[in-house]
């Protein structure tokens, strides 16, 4: 299992535009929408670090 960040906010508004400028700038892929964090009256976003890709075989 990977690197996972989590962003949270106020509204689902600044979640989606935060964890939309850490994907662009950190190459990171978002997991699902934003969600409300139980309890906490907070938006939640997750994204995760990609894994990395095979190199090809040198012949």
């Amino acid at each position: 299992m990977g690197v996972t960040v989590v962003v949270l906010a106020e509204s689902e508004a600044e979640v989606r535009a935060t964890l939309q400028r850490m994907c662009e700038v950190l190459g990171l892929v978002p997991l699902g929408r934003p969600s409300l964090a139980l309890g906490r009256d907070r938006w939640m976003a997750r994204a995760q670090v990609p894994a990395p890709q095979p190199q090809p075989a040198h012949e």
